[in-house]
């Protein structure tokens, strides 16, 4: 494993630890999820741990699906209400990159039977207080049958990043455009141009997700779709899941390296006024128990005496 490989590992602990203190963040379609993948060694056996099931592995990750369903409706219950309440899930496997998701709904624009009409605005309020955030990456994803034009994804993260510098666009179901249609123009950047260069991905179908395909297997499907397309074929290396993945885990990589500078700063700063103030309340003199309660004795008897002269105008 690479030093940077190492750092973001740490960089996940330390989120999910913030998680565990209450730093939540972000919500998707009912609840937040936020997705930690930690690479492990070639060979390894992948599992998934939930938060809230300390030392419970699963090795089903259809087992995954229900119990993300199930704690979802532990905290909204059998209903369409939306919770900001994360479920927090690491995924260990040697075929991931480390990289942390955190999983935002939809934007919608209209309230669906069971929702209250606020639902709208309360949904966008959210993914706006999350995404505003400077060190967020954006993975703003539309759909190729849509005209980009009316994405609600790229309107929002055009109002949050207007430079672009940490929005990716992400386009999904080219498979499942008009016969004699495309979407170079957009996959070339010259419907909208991003910092970025945009990534085309082909996801399983309902009728692949009703049948519970395999992942691995829809990796495949995937990547053999975009080799053998006439459209997209000579962009086939900087398309799929894959790349998607390998190219956001390549940008936190840079991400954390220009902000390692300001965080050292920060933590020696603290340290420097942490010091200063040790000296202002003055350091210990002593090192053994005997000596150690001896000058806590001498510091209450100068407190004393300096108290008593305060109370006689001293």
């Amino acid at each position: 494993m690479t030093t940077m490989e190492s750092l973001i590992g740490l960089v996940n602990r330390i989120q999910r630890a913030c998680t565990m203190l209450g730093d939540y963040g972000g919500i998707v379609t009912r609840r937040p999820l936020v997705l930690q993948l930690h690479k492990t060694e070639d060979g390894s056996q992948e599992y998934a741990e939930f938060l809230h099931l300390p030392k419970r592995r699963f090795t089903d990750f259809s087992a995954v699906r229900k119990e993300i369903q199930d704690e979802t409706d532990r905290m909204t219950g059998r209903t369409k209400q939306i919770s900001p309440v994360p479920i927090h899930l690491s995924i260990y496997s040697p075929n991931v990159v480390n990289l942390t998701l955190i999983d935002l709904p939809g934007l919608t624009k209209v309230a669906i039977e069971g929702q209250p009409e606020s639902i709208v605005q309360d949904i966008e309020s959210m993914v706006r207080t999350y995404v505003e955030k400077p060190n967020c990456v954006i993975l703003a994803i539309s759909p190729a049958n849509q005209d980009i034009a009316t994405s609600d994804a790229i309107k929002l993260a055009r109002e949050v990043d207007p430079t672009g510098e940490r929005t990716f666009g992400v386009l999904t179901k080219l498979d499942l455009m008009d016969k004699g249609t495309n979407a170079l123009d957009v996959l070339e950047g010259r419907s909208y141009r991003l910092q970025h260069p945009w990534v085309g991905i082909v996801n399983r179908s309902q009728a692949d997700i009703n049948r519970n395909v395999d992942m691995i297997v829809a990796r495949r499907k995937e990547r053999e779709y975009f080799a053998t397309s006439p459209d997209y074929g000579h962009l086939a290396s900087k398309m799929g899941s894959e790349y998607l993945a390998k190219l956001l885990s390549k940008h936190l990589e840079s991400v954390i390296r220009a902000r390692i500078p300001s965080i050292t700063s920060l933590i020696n700063k603290t340290i420097e006024e942490l010091e200063s103030e040790m000296d202002h309340l003055g350091r210990p003199i002593a090192v053994d128990a005997g000596a150690q309660l001896y000058t806590i004795l001498e510091l209450c008897r100068a407190f004393d005496r300096i108290f008593k002269e305060h109370l006689d105008g001293g």
